[in-house]
């Protein structure tokens, strides 16, 4: 393995400041082989900088490791959007230096990704139901559309009355209890066909979930924040689904072992964004390739944006190719214009 001899991370913003933002590292080894990682920086996520600066940038140059997972103890120092940042990175810088693509280092089987997309429940209906027809013209095979108490039933209903066979996920973003009230919501849902409804209760609550999975036929998707969270939502009967995200869960050696048990669960699975210039979205198209990620995931956007990578990580008919031709992530990586956006840089050794 090629020791990493230089670490490079950059805070980089959409023109003018707009969010999303990420971070994005950029490893060197010796040979010269560079990898690369992304995260995005939701507001108030303010410790990843830190994390990555004082303890994961140093730290990794210090240790020799053989393979990825190596890295596991490293990444235990910091956050898991930090830790994800750099095991992405990490696995990219591998692989190019093997010649051999992510996917299959992972151990992914699927040549192409379906895609899905996600939509924010804004009234009017006529608004939302013409966002998931621009959507579903696009090709995307899913819409999980974001509900709250008080705006859940009538999104859902309309998207549905458009979309008799849409594949369709309701995210109730931890905002529900279990009051009568909202449990008769949550159950009104069932008789839409949802493929699932995504972390209805806070999470932590795995008796809640798993009350409700007992309650309804639609799958429960609780929000998993790291493998401890699965085993245990397992182990309840908290769920029947799993939105594997490589930013939440610390990386792609995280998100690989999520997959392994949740699929040995027989769990549905798939996979959401892991950053919005495209590096990050490449990482999840890899995981997205593994045999238990059987339903649309998302792992593109239509465009609007400035992307790092060429080719970018867009579908063509609502499918994405999993590079399977070029080593690493399986795109190029443009350097210049990373710097460029940039509005915070670290560089170890300096």
């Amino acid at each position: 393995m090629p020791r990493v001899h230089g670490f490079d991370a950059f805070r980089v913003a959409m023109p003018h400041g707009r969010r999303p933002e990420s971070i994005i590292v950029k490893l060197t080894g010796d040979d010269g082989t560079v990898g690369w990682g992304e995260v995005a920086l939701p507001a108030g996520a303010e410790s990843t900088w830190a994390d990555i600066e004082e303890r994961l940038g140093p730290a990794l140059l210090e240790v020799e490791w053989e393979r990825p997972e190596d890295m596991a103890g490293v990444a235990q120092l910091a956050g898991r959007r930090a830790a994800a940042a750099v095991d992405i990175a990490c696995w990219d810088l591998w692989c190019r230096s093997r010649g051999v693509p992510v996917a299959h280092a992972l151990g992914g089987t699927r040549t192409a990704i379906v895609t899905g997309a996600r939509v924010a429940a804004e009234p009017p209906l006529d608004t939302l139901t013409s966002r998931v027809n621009r959507y579903t013209g696009g090709g995307f095979a899913r819409i999980t559309v974001a509900i709250r108490p008080g705006w859940d039933i009538e999104p859902v209903r309309a998207i549905r009355h458009a979309f008799p066979a849409l594949a369709l996920v309701a995210d109730a973003g931890g905002r529900y209890s279990e009051s009568r009230e909202h449990l008769t919501t949550l159950e009104a849902l069932d008789s839409y066909g949802l493929m699932a409804i995504e972390h209805p209760f806070p999470a932590g609550d795995l008796a809640a979930h798993a009350r409700l999975q007992l309650r309804t036929a639609t799958s429960i998707c609780p929000d998993i924040g790291d493998l401890d969270d699965l085993g245990a939502a397992i182990s309840a009967g908290a769920g029947r689904a799993l939105s594997l995200r490589v930013d939440r869960l610390g990386g792609l050696t995280a998100a690989r072992g999520a997959h392994d048990r949740a699929y040995a669960a027989g769990w549905d699975i798939w996979c959401g964004g892991a950053g919005p210039f495209g590096i990050g979205q490449a990482a999840t198209v890899a995981v997205a390739s593994l045999p238990g990620c059987t339903l649309p995931s998302d792992v593109s956007e239509i465009a609007g944006g400035p992307a790092f990578v060429s080719p970018p990580v867009r579908g063509s008919g609502g499918v994405v190719a999993v590079p399977l031709t070029q080593p690493g992530l399986g795109h190029d990586i443009d350097d210049d214009r990373i710097a460029g956006l940039a509005t915070r840089t670290l560089r170890i050794p300096a």
